[in-house]
Parts: structure tokens; C-alpha cells; sequence
């Protein structure tokens, strides 16, 4: 008889030490200073009278966190992973109590997908607050929003600054503004930097959301302010956990489900309350652009980023584009054609999607073209169809399902909830028919979607 092979779930016990530290029996030492750098500008961007060390111990347990995710490869048949980690803070005693530790566990666990065990050990050596004077606004702060360089953070921001004037404060989860920008300004770095000692091992990257749920709680805390934007229309916040990918674990990144839990520790850690808003959830991503651009009249929407690949890859004759094939980039090319504006092919790898091919599609100088990269595209192409194909009657009760699971984080009955996403995807499955349309009979795209009457 054979046996059944019991699956492999990696595990890594990490301590991170200070100073010469050893770390406890069993556990593999990191050194802190080497693997988390501060950046003296970042941090005095977070410079405010409420300044304290649970503000440096916060973004150091998210720094922490990131470390770990990236360092450990998931199992090649399976998704979690077990992971331990011993991490100094000020005041171990309050990170270690059941509220704050079970709620980061939960948070932390249901994002990943995996099994975290963190410990607070006492820092020994206490940090101090950034040099600068503190920031004082001369306005009361009523929202956070997270900005990155990406065309939702950006048509967001402007949609409720129109609502809400000055009260609304970006803080800065992209890539940093210039040092000439920054002075003054608050929230305009990120204050940290990893440091990983060997080329990434992980790339499913799940810890960005609590990386940036929780830069946003610091911000939120510093400036007073309770409400927590998520700038992420209705196909980038559920999509993702709706139609997973393969065999991995659902993307709860920016769902309200990951949000829920993040309110409880936050709000449990900085001891107030912390609410976390999706002002367009059920919204299409062209909804919302249409909106901005109807606000602001402006074009500067040309300019965000939305692909996932880095520049190292995504590059033409030296110049860095948007690879314009990936679940992102298709997403962004049909909210532009939903929104009725005029897209420039040129700022894509893949520059021509009507064409019968993807070999005739890319930019002719691009030298990268392989297997994998019509991989990508075919998964990239595939989530936008296959989420809408959510809109057909035999996923009705997926779609009802999922929408109870997540109403009450809302507010919301189960039927309130339901009726909502599946208005949402209908007009994502209208959006999608639209745009496949718009490519013409011969293209590419089409040879891989399902066929629709």
C-alpha cells in the first residue's frame, strides 16, 4: 500500500537581535541594524507631538514582518508556511498582552495565509524621537489616505479632497518623493528601508497590505485622524479573493475582510478607534476615473503606474513601461476605455493588444518575449474574464456567499451586501464584453477568453 506523503509546510524561527544580542536556542539571529534601516528623512516626515516609541515600534514590527515574508519560500505543492519571530520593543508587556497579540495574529495570519508566532522581547536601549520639530497643521486632519503611484490612490485622492478639502493627508506607500519635495511635508516617505541579505525568496509579497494598513494607523494616530482610506475600486479590492489564482491563497490585500481585522489591532495598540473606508468599493476602477477626470479635468492620470513588474525587467530601448499584460496593467487599459479617454499604447511593452499575436503585439525592440512572459499575459487576461464570469447565474451563490462573509465589516445585511457586488460585476462583465469588442475581431486577447453569446 502506498503512503500518503505528508505535505512539506516550510518553518523559520527568526530573532531579531540588537546590539550583539545572541538569539534564543532554536532561532536564527538577524541582526536589526543591518536588516532595517530608518530613513532620517522619512522619519522626521513623521514627526508630531504625539511622537512616542509604540510609533517606532509599529513601523519596526511591519518592517519585521515584511523581512520574514520575503525571506521564506512557499512550499511548491501548498501555500502556508510557519513562521516564528522574537521581536524587541519598547514595552513588551503591552505587545504581549492577549488584545494586542491575538488581534496581530489574526490579522497577520488571515492576510498571509500563513501561521505566525511572534514573541516581544524587551529593546534593551530606547530609541529617540526624530530631531525635527513636531509638525503642526493648521487644519484638523479628518482622513488618511494611502498614496502610492497608482491611478486608483490618485483618482481616489482627488474624488474625496473634493468632498472633504484640506482635512484629507496622503501618506506616501509608494516610492518616495524627491528630498526637495519632502520638507515640511508630512507622511512623504516611507520612514524604512529593508535590507534582505540574499535575492528575494518569496514574491507573492501578502505583507504589503498590512505594511501599508499599518503605515496608515501611524499616520491616522499622529494626526488625529479616525478615518482610514482605502483608495482601491471594486475590481482591485474583492476581485482578487473572489477569483484566486491557482492553488494560492485568496488576496485579501485590500478587502474588507483583512480591514476588519486591522481595525481591531490598531485600535487595540493606539487604544481609540480606527475605521478603515472603501468610498468606491462598488465601483469599476473606469467609474471611478471617469469621476476624477470629470472633477479635475486633468490628464495627470497618464502618468501613475499600475504594472507590478520592476524595471529591471520591464524596460525598451532604456526606457522603463508598464508591461501592459499583467492583471494590473489589463485592468487599468479596460477602466480607460470604460472611463471613454484615450490611452497611450506606447507606454506598454505590450503595445498593441488588437494585434493577432502577442509576438506582434510587443514593442518590436523588446528583447525579453518568452514562455513565461505569454504566461503571465494569458494569467492576466484570464482574472478579468474570469471575474466576469462571476456575473453568470451558476456563480450566483459564490458571489452571495462571499458577500455575506464580508457584509458586516461593512455595515451591511447579507442581501444589502449581495445586491451591491452583483451589480458590481455586472457592470465589470459589461466593461470587459465592451472592451474585448474594442480589439477587433483578430486579436489575441480573445483566442484565450471563454467565448460569450
Amino acid at each position: 500500500m502506498n503512503k500518503i506523503a505528508k505535505m512539506y509546510i516550510p518553518e523559520r524561527k527568526i530573532d531579531f537581535v540588537l546590539n550583539g544580542q545572541r538569539a534564543s536556542s532554536g532561532y536564527q539571529a538577524f541582526k536589526l541594524e543591518e536588516n532595517l534601516r530608518f530613513s532620517t528623512d522619512g522619519l522626521e516626515s513623521y514627526s508630531f507631538s504625539r511622537w512616542t516609541p509604540l510609533v517606532f515600534d509599529a513601523m519596526a514590527v511591519a518592517a519585521a514582518i515584511e523581512f520574514s515574508d520575503r525571506i521564506i519560500r512557499r512550499p511548491s505543492h501548498g501555500w502556508r508556511r510557519n513562521i516564528y519571530l522574537r521581536i524587541p520593543v519598547h514595552d513588551p508587556s503591552r505587545w504581549n498582552s492577549i488584545e494586542i497579540v491575538g488581534a496581530l495574529h489574526e490579522a497577520i495570519g488571515f492576510l498571509t495565509g500563513d501561521k505566525w508566532q511572534i514573541v516581544f522581547k524587551d529593546r534593551a536601549s530606547e530609541v529617540h524621537a526624530p530631531r525635527q520639530s513636531p509638525l503642526d497643521f493648521e487644519f484638523k486632519a479628518s482622513a488618511i489616505l494611502a498614496y502610492s503611484e497608482g491611478m486608483d490612490s490618485l483618482a481616489v485622492a482627488g474624488i474625496v479632497a473634493d468632498k472633504v478639502g484640506q482635512g484629507l493627508i496622503r501618506v506616501r506607500v509608494g516610492s518616495d518623493l524627491p528630498k526637495s519635495q519632502r520638507k515640511r511635508q508630512a507622511f512623504a516617505a516611507v520612514p524604512y528601508q529593508i535590507h534582505i541579505p540574499c535575492k528575494d525568496k518569496e514574491a507573492s509579497a501578502r505583507n504589503r497590505g498590512f505594511k501599508f494598513a499599518m503605515i496608515s494607523a501611524i499616520a491616522a494616530y499622529l494626526s488625529d485622524a479616525e478615518e482610514i482610506v482605502i483608495p482601491e475600486s471594486g475590481q482591485g479590492a474583492i476581485g482578487p479573493a473572489l477569483v484566486p489564482v491557482g492553488h494560492a491563497y485568496p488576496d485579501f490585500r485590500n478587502h474588507p475582510l483583512f480591514t476588519r481585522r486591522m481595525e481591531s489591532f490598531v485600535s487595540a495598540l493606539f487604544g481609540r478607534p480606527f475605521k478603515y473606508t472603501f468610498p468606491r468599493l462598488w465601483y469599476t476602477k473606469g467609474e471611478t476615473l471617469r469621476e476624477y477626470v470629470a472633477i479635475t479635468g486633468g490628464t495627470d492620470w497618464m502618468d501613475t503606474k499600475s504594472c507590478w513588474r520592476s524595471s529591471q525587467w520591464s524596460s525598451v530601448g532604456g526606457r522603463w513601461r508598464q508591461c501592459g499584460v499583467c492583471a494590473a496593467c489589463m485592468l487599468r487599459r479596460l477602466s480607460i476605455h470604460a472611463a471613454g479617454l484615450d490611452d497611450q499604447p506606447e507606454n506598454y511593452i505590450c503595445e498593441d493588444l488588437s494585434a493577432p499575436a502577442l509576438s506582434e503585439a510587443v514593442a518590436p525592440s523588446f528583447t525579453k518575449l518568452s514562455r513565461a512572459y505569454e504566461q503571465y499575459a494569458i494569467a492576466g487576461v484570464l482574472h478579468l474574464d474570469h471575474l466576469a464570469d462571476m456575473n453568470c447565474i451558476m456563480a450566483r451563490p459564490l458571489v452571495q456567499r462571499h458577500a455575506r462573509l464580508f457584509s458586516t465589516a461593512l455595515g451591511l445585511t447579507a442581501d444589502e451586501a449581495s445586491a451591491k457586488l452583483a451589480a458590481l460585476l455586472e457592470r465589470h462583465a459589461l466593461e470587459w464584453r465592451r472592451y474585448l469588442d474594442s480589439l477587433g475581431a483578430h486579436s489575441f486577447v480573445k483566442k484565450w477568453v471563454r467565448t460569450r453569446s
